[in-house]
C-alpha cells in the first residue's frame, strides 16, 4: 500500500469532530418574562429576610416620622438579638390597636405588590421601644421626664413639642402619674414620639383605680416585631437615617 493510500485510510478511520451546535436564543418576550420572574424572586427574598419598605400610617411619630413617610426596616439586627430601648420598630397589630381603615391595603394591586415587596406595606404600627423585659417605667419626675429603672430620659431631641408639655407621658388627666413594670419576659413597652396623639402602650395600660382592664394589652410581644426602622426614603426632602438616642445608653439593666 502506497503512502497516499495509508494517509487516506487513516483519514477515513479518524473520528470526525462534531459540528458546533447553534445556541438557541430566547425571544424578547421570553427574556422579559425571565427577568420579571428573577426580579420578583429577589424582591420576595429581600423583603422576607433583609429589608422591607413601609409607610407611616399616622402622625404618632411626629416630628421624626410624618404621616405617609416611606421608611425602610431592616431585619437582621433581630435574628439573634432582641429590640433595644430607643429603637424605632415596626410591629404587627397586637389586637385592636389599629382602626380597620389602616389595616387594609388601598387596592388589590397594592396588596399584591406588597406581598412581593414592591410596594410599602401598611397594617402595621411604628413606635419607639421605651422598655424591655424586666424594666420598670415611671411617669414622671419633677421635670416631666420618664424614668426607666430609675434613670430619667432626656427625650427633648425626639418627642414632639417638648417645651409645650408638662411631662413626657401622653396628654390627659392622670397621664403624668403612672408606673408600669416589671415588663414580662418577651414583651416590650412602646410609645409614639408624638405623646399627645399616639395609640401606644401607655394608651392601653391599666390606669390607677381601673379594674375592668387587661394589663397585658399594654405590651407588644417581641414575636410581632418585623424589624428596626433605619431610614426615611421618601419624600426626598425628608430623607434621613435613624439612630438610637444616646439617652438610652445611660439606662441601667433591669433589677
Amino acid at each position: 500500500m502506497t503512502t497516499g493510500e495509508n494517509e487516506a485510510a487513516e483519514n477515513e478511520a479518524a473520528p470526525r469532530a462534531p459540528k458546533p451546535t447553534k445556541r438557541k436564543h430566547l425571544s424578547w418576550w421570553q427574556e422579559t418574562l425571565l427577568l420579571v420572574v428573577i426580579a420578583v424572586v429577589v424582591a420576595i427574598v429581600v423583603k422576607t429576610f433583609f429589608v422591607q419598605a413601609f409607610y407611616i400610617p399616622s402622625p404618632s411619630m411626629v416630628p421624626g416620622l410624618v404621616k405617609n413617610d416611606r421608611i425602610l426596616v431592616e431585619k437582621p439586627s433581630y435574628w439573634f438579638g432582641e429590640p433595644q430601648r430607643g429603637d424605632v420598630v415596626v410591629f404587627k397589630d397586637p389586637g385592636g390597636w389599629l382602626p380597620p381603615e389602616d389595616s387594609e391595603p388601598p387596592n388589590k394591586a397594592a396588596d399584591l405588590m406588597t406581598k412581593i415587596g414592591l410596594y410599602p406595606a401598611g397594617g402595621h404600627l411604628v413606635k419607639r421601644v421605651i422598655g424591655t423585659p424586666g424594666d420598670v417605667i415611671v411617669c414622671c419626675d419633677e421635670q416631666g421626664r420618664l424614668s426607666v429603672n430609675g434613670q430619667p430620659l432626656n427625650e427633648d431631641d425626639y418627642v414632639n413639642t417638648p417645651d409645650e408639655v408638662d411631662c413626657r407621658g401622653p396628654m390627659g388627666p392622670g397621664d403624668c402619674d403612672w408606673k408600669v413594670g416589671p415588663i414580662p419576659d418577651g414583651d416590650l413597652f412602646v410609645m409614639g414620639d408624638n405623646r399627645a396623639n399616639s395609640d401606644d402602650s401607655s394608651a392601653h395600660m391599666c390606669r390607677p383605680g381601673e379594674t375592668a382592664c387587661d394589663p397585658d394589652r399594654a405590651f407588644v410581644d417581641e414575636d410581632l416585631v418585623v424589624g428596626r426602622v433605619f431610614a426615611v426614603i421618601w419624600p426626598r426632602d425628608h430623607m434621613d437615617w435613624l439612630h438610637r438616642p444616646d439617652t438610652f445608653a445611660d439606662v441601667p439593666d433591669a433589677p
